[in-house]
């Protein structure tokens, strides 16, 4: 999906079509209507914090702000840039409309997040068809077909990349976005493919292009003039022969239409750093919110999990995890607080806090221990607080 959460967000808000806009505010940055019907947008130019951009809208990108980048250096490079609030429950409503129109039309998918997709074409009726003489016509017509169904479903745009292989056709994908149409053939590697860089690939992250580009590799096609036994020597044995693979076009990996999730997180970076003491109150009230979301993702989609952690970040960039392992799985907002609660006694909570967050591991498909003995159905709602319980703060002093 072309700057997905953004494109959500210009559907709701289409007077800032065109605009650059940010999306990865918070509550605060929510749009204020006006007296005379129009709505009032929060900027960059006033941000501070240490939040971070989810997505751009391709506006925005072009002043060099992109996915990541902390909104206060973004501010600097686009000061007049609205900046709204993330609506992840929008987004994944607009995820489900999108991966259903396309099933409509190829139901053979590996789903590989909230906005992207694998699909395999090669059975979808039409699509060794040729249309005039154009060898590849009937797959262009189903990739268009694709593309016109999400849009009527969603509004939306999307880019399609088609060939051979899923490697390949995460690249192409990527090519004439936004509203990409790009089929790329086996024969076309050397000429469509070879001239971009290494890093375009997949799989080639910034430590192995540095690595590259130390050798004098910039470009896929100089990647690829490099001989196998070469890349195996400097870069490893199963890494440099999956190089020289990659930078052929070689991929065999099969569309794969279900996986099971390993874990499930939720965490949050805050605008200022946080005192276990002194913010305990501000602390315990995210804290909890954290583990209602995480019960919820865990309902939602029918999975339990037996070891519950936390994830902490202090101000000196440390990262401290903490874990237990349950003997039954469970999917409950109170027993996940509970538990969590019991990890965080385990850390030292001197220096303030940067991030927190809460992590299910061990999943199971709505099931509890080998014998069963927690059953849960997707749609079961969280178990409500007292009210004592929700107040309770989790971060204390010693003393108490």
């Amino acid at each position: 999906m072309d700057a997905f959460y953004a494109s959500v967000e210009l559907l709701r808000y289409p007077e800032l079509k065109g605009q650059p806009v940010v999306i990865g505010g918070g509550r605060a940055h929510q749009p204020r209507p006006r007296p005379d019907g129009t709505r009032e947008f929060a900027t960059l130019r006033h941000y501070a914090g240490r939040g971070v951009i989810t997505t751009a809208t391709y506006a925005a990108r072009a002043y060099g702000v992109h996915s990541g980048m902390g909104l206060m250096k973004a501010a600097a490079l686009a000061p007049d840039a609205v900046l709204l609030p993330v609506d992840f429950a929008e987004y994944r409503r607009y995820s489900r409309l999108f991966k259903a129109a396309v099933a409509e039309v190829a139901p053979v998918i590996e789903d590989r997040g909230i906005d992207e997709i694998y699909i395999e074409l090669s059975d979808v009726p039409g699509v060794r068809d040729t249309l005039g003489h154009d060898p590849l016509g009937g797959v262009r017509a189903v990739a268009q077909e694709i593309k016109n169904s999400v849009r009527r479903a969603t509004g939306l745009s999307c880019s399609i990349g088609v060939t051979p292989n899923k490697l390949l056709s995460k690249i192409a994908s990527d090519l004439d976005k936004p509203d990409g149409l790009t089929v790329v053939t086996a024969d076309d590697i050397a000429s469509r493919i070879w001239p971009l860089p290494a890093r375009r690939i997949n799989g080639i992250g910034p430590k192995a292009n540095a690595k590259l580009e130390g050798l004098g590799i910039k470009t896929i096609g100089e990647l690829a003039q490099r001989e196998r036994a070469w890349l195996m020597e400097r870069f490893g044995k199963s890494y440099g022969a999956w190089l020289y693979d990659a930078s052929h076009g070689i991929d065999d990996r099969p569309v794969v239409t279900h996986s099971e999730p390993v874990s499930m997180s939720r965490e949050t970076t805050f605008e200022r750093d946080l005192h276990a003491v002194r913010d305990r109150a501000a602390l315990s009230r995210i804290f909890t919110e954290l583990v209602e979301e995480l019960a919820q993702d865990l309902q939602r989609k029918g999975y339990a999990g037996r070891t519950i952690g936390i994830k902490l970040r202090f101000d000196d960039f440390k990262t401290v995890t903490r874990d237990h392992t349950l003997p039954q799985a469970t999917a409950d907002a109170r027993t996940i607080r509970r538990v969590a609660g019991e990890c965080l006694k385990r850390v030292d909570l001197t220096r303030r806090l940067r991030l927190l967050g809460v992590r299910a591991g061990t999943l199971g498909k709505g099931s509890g221990d080998a014998g069963g003995a927690t059953r849960l159905r997707a749609t079961e709602p969280a178990a409500p607080y007292a009210a004592e319980e929700r107040e309770l703060p989790l971060f204390s002093d010693g003393d108490e």
